[in-house]
């Protein structure tokens, strides 16, 4: 999960799971998790999640990143200070009854098949937004990090160009175009929010569709490489075995 600068929820909509978290590196922390139970996090560096699925049902989740200029609002209005003076607070598996019917109108509202009413989406979000201000949110002058955290929007932006183009040739600069920054500006900021520099996520995308072709399909070795953008099957085959541990064809087998 990046560090990015929007508060993010995670909430369940269906099936249940054990979901572990931990910062990169560290130790994991385990909460079992139903229907209705929520996650908020605003962390300032890169997080994991893994879950394994423990009922019959499917195991279905909404992400949703609050908007800074909602969420600024809210917190100028609720506790009459400025957003880099407040810390989210880090909520794991919990139930909030007021969160859940807001984000049940919320996703109702962009589901149900007529177009979306962006002043009925506009005013959810304003409702959520003050909702966590007053329930979830702390003052901590000291933390001014957030100011230098990049938005989700533009992460994902980037991320899916990159997705797009695992067959070409990396360019950081259209990268940097994309998120409308300066080269060096959008690197530190990537970093920061992936723990990954631009170049080394680009490479983490191509192993892992690399991976899913060799589990999923019968193409040949060659020709996977190739489809992720490696020429040489000896790159192709150093990169994979640098990154996964084992050669194209042993991952095969």
């Amino acid at each position: 999960m990046p560090a990015v600068a929007e508060p993010l929820i995670v909430w369940i909509l269906s099936g249940s799971a054990i979901i572990d978290e931990r910062e990169l590196g560290g130790t994991w922390i385990s909460n079992e998790v139903k229907v209705g139970d929520f996650f908020l996090t605003n962390s300032d560096t890169p997080y994991e999640m893994r879950w394994q699925v423990t009922g019959p049902e499917r195991f279905e989740v909404m992400h949703l990143y609050l908007g800074l200029p909602i969420f600024e609002q809210a917190v100028a209005e609720t506790l009459g200070t400025s957003i880099e003076a407040v810390q989210i607070l880090d909520i794991s598996g919990k139930q909030d009854r007021i969160l859940s019917l807001l984000l049940e109108q919320f996703r109702v509202e962009l589901t149900s098949g007529h177009d979306p009413s962006p002043l009925f989406v506009q005013g959810i979000a304003q409702s959520l937004a003050v909702h966590l201000v007053r329930n979830y949110a702390v003052l901590d002058e000291r933390r001014i990090s957030r100011r230098n955290a990049l938005p989700a929007f533009k992460l994902r932006r980037v991320t899916e160009l990159m997705a797009a183009q695992l067959d070409k040739e990396f360019s950081l600069s259209q990268l940097a175009r994309e998120a409308d920054m300066s080269v060096s500006h959008f690197s530190r900021l990537f970093k920061k929010a992936t723990s990954f520099s631009p170049s080394q996520y680009f490479i983490q995308l191509r192993i892992q569709e690399a991976q899913r072709l060799l589990r999923e399909t019968d193409r040949s070795v060659i020709d996977v490489g190739l489809d992720v953008g490696y020429s040489s099957p000896s790159h192709f085959a150093q990169v994979f075995r640098r990154t996964v541990g084992v050669s194209p064809t042993e991952y095969r087998g």
